[in-house]
């Protein structure tokens, strides 16, 4: 294999600079602090039959003209989180070319693999070129591209968009004129007063969830840390596909709402959950001005969906509103969001876990990746294969990539809850429980005896508190590690003076001769929280001289004599 490196110099479109977009600044919030192999983005597009190196990259230099977000930078310290972007007029960018005289025998892994390598490193915002890009080749002629790509100024939709547009060149087409809002023009609309106020309401709307919803979808033993090395299963069935067409029809809903009720009703189910928490990243492409436009628009939806009513229909009716009202509060300012999520998540004493997401970009006008099957696989009932391992900060991460005439969607699950047969398992409970909403209504009662998707055990010691599961023993164990060995009980009885009886836990300190107050212990246990999803914060500190004789007795604490106490919220330390 020989390697060169070619230089493309470029010269057209306007220069122009402006703010960053509310969806720049989430994801540069993002790649500041994240490891850059889970922020980056990577593509693998074959080369069409016949295409010489030259024609293909004059394509990639039409593209990156033609494109603002591709010939932008964000001029400020790698270190800072910019607040200005800067399109230029003229440039250039490198395309890596690796020569083949034999070409590897899965060479679509093995151009995956280069991809995936090109996400390591963080992005330079300031002056790098936002693709990393490199041509494999047999003989001079380029069978695959693979390429990483900044999340600053692409997400997964816009690489598909520009695709799409590098083949349609290819095939000698002509690109109609672009009518998708840049990310320019995007940051003037958010400036305006509607978008000023639309931002606002949607940090409002995050905040009902935060502070009432569950903290974690799987609060449960097995949940540990943020992230995990999670393998990919895909699931290809035409039966889904039936199943799907068979409610819509049965119900008059749309298929892609069928699908995720569905997916609610069996995660919240799995889950033991009473509601059903889920971000939907996906959620600004269905605007029209967004729908192809070459810019991250990437920021969640978050729905929260009540599971508590008797049947799968009385559930999809409220299903389809729920989504309308969290995809029109799904643009907002990052900083403002994160600052509020802060704010009360402390004042709640819980830690925000975004565990469930749901990204369908089945009805957007292309399909992130191909759908089609593998090459020489029949069409199949129902199949699930295995695929490579990714770090993720999730719990269960969904791609669906199309709903007819197979239902297509990738799944990542931490496998410290999911085995194999688990996901296996969850995923053919949905397609059974699709079957079963496509015959008739399925009362909530019968979810296991359908789906064959049990909740989940959690022991004798958990319990519900302020919407969310929690195991009394196990926040007074982390307390007391955190306090230095101080002895610790954790209730959820209310104490005998003041406090907000039967509203969330309480919990007891023995202080000793040590000066610790409300406000000490709350905020040494908020810097525990992350990773552990089953602890909540006590509503309620009591500082106490002695631990009582009996320390598992809620009863016997109540008696011992107080020094302090309170919510521990009055300051954050």
């Amino acid at each position: 294999m020989t390697t060169r490196t070619i230089t493309v110099a470029y010269a057209g479109g306007a220069a122009r600079r402006g703010p960053v977009t509310m969806g720049q600044a989430n994801m540069i919030r993002c790649i500041l602090r994240d490891d850059p192999t889970h922020i980056n983005n990577h593509a693998v597009w074959p080369v069409p039959a016949g295409t010489g190196l030259d024609a293909a990259i004059e394509a990639l230099h039409t593209l990156v003209v033609r494109h603002e977000a591709l010939r932008t930078t964000f001029p400020t310290p790698s270190d800072t989180a910019p607040r200005e972007q800067v399109a230029s007029a003229e440039g250039e960018f490198t395309v890596t070319v690796l020569d083949h005289e034999l070409l590897p025998q899965e060479v679509a892994d093995y151009a995956e693999a280069i991809a995936r390598q090109a996400r390591a490193g963080r992005f330079r915002l300031d002056r790098e070129f936002p693709l990393r890009i490199s041509f494999v080749c047999l003989g001079g002629t380029p069978v695959f591209v693979a390429m990483a790509s900044s999340h600053a100024v692409t997400d997964g939709s816009a690489l598909t968009v520009l695709r799409e547009e590098w083949l349609s060149l290819l095939a000698g087409e002509t690109l109609p004129p672009l009518t998708a809002l840049t990310p320019l023009d995007l940051a003037a609309e958010e400036a305006t007063p509607a978008g000023v106020r639309r931002a606002k309401a949607a940090v409002a709307h995050w905040e009902r969830i935060i502070r009432t919803g569950p903290q974690a979808m799987f609060a449960e033993p097995r949940a540990t840390g943020t992230d995990s090395r999670q393998p990919q299963l895909t699931l290809r069935s035409q039966r889904g596909s039936r199943a799907l067409t068979l409610v819509a029809q049965r119900t008059g809903a749309l298929p892609n709402t069928v699908l995720l009720t569905a997916w609610c009703a069996l995660l919240a189910h799995r889950a033991g959950q009473s509601s059903c928490v889920l971000a939907v990243p996906t959620s600004n492409r269905f605007l029209p001005q967004l729908a192809r436009s070459v810019n991250t628009v990437s920021q969640d939806a978050l729905l929260c969906l009540d599971v508590g009513v008797p049947s799968f229909d009385a559930l999809l009716s409220k299903a389809w509103g729920a989504a309308l009202n969290a995809y029109r509060h799904s643009r907002f300012d990052a900083l403002a969001l994160w600052e509020m999520i802060g704010r009360v998540t402390f004042e709640r004493g819980s830690h925000f876990a975004r565990d469930v997401v749901f990204n369908d970009v089945s009805t957007l006008p292309a399909s992130l990746t191909t759908t089609a099957a593998p090459p020489g696989a029949a069409a199949a009932e129902l199949d699930l294969s295995w695929g490579p391992e990714q770090v993720l900060p999730t719990r269960v991460l969904v791609f669906v990539y199309q709903t007819d005439p197979q239902l297509h969607l990738g799944m990542w699950a931490d496998p410290a809850l999911f085995s194999r047969q688990e996901a296996e398992d969850l995923l053919t409970g949905l397609v059974r429980l699709l079957e079963a909403a496509g015959a008739d209504d399925v009362p909530s009662t019968s979810l296991t005896e359908v789906s064959g998707i049990r909740p989940v055990e959690r022991g004798p010691y958990w319990q519900q508190v302020d919407g969310c599961w929690t195991s009394p023993p196990a926040v007074a164990a982390v307390l007391r590690r955190v306090l230095g060995g101080l002895p610790v009980h954790v209730t959820t009885e209310g104490p005998a003076t003041g406090g907000p009886s039967g509203t969330g836990l309480t919990a007891f300190i023995a202080t000793g001769d040590r000066r610790l107050t409300p406000a000490g212990a709350h905020a040494a246990l908020m810097e525990a929280l992350p990773g552990q999803p089953g602890l909540l914060a006590p509503r309620w500190y009591v500082m106490v001289q002695e631990p009582p004789a009996q320390t598992r007795r809620s009863d016997a604490w109540f008696g011992q004599h107080i020094l302090m106490e309170g919510t521990g919220r009055d300051r954050q330390m």
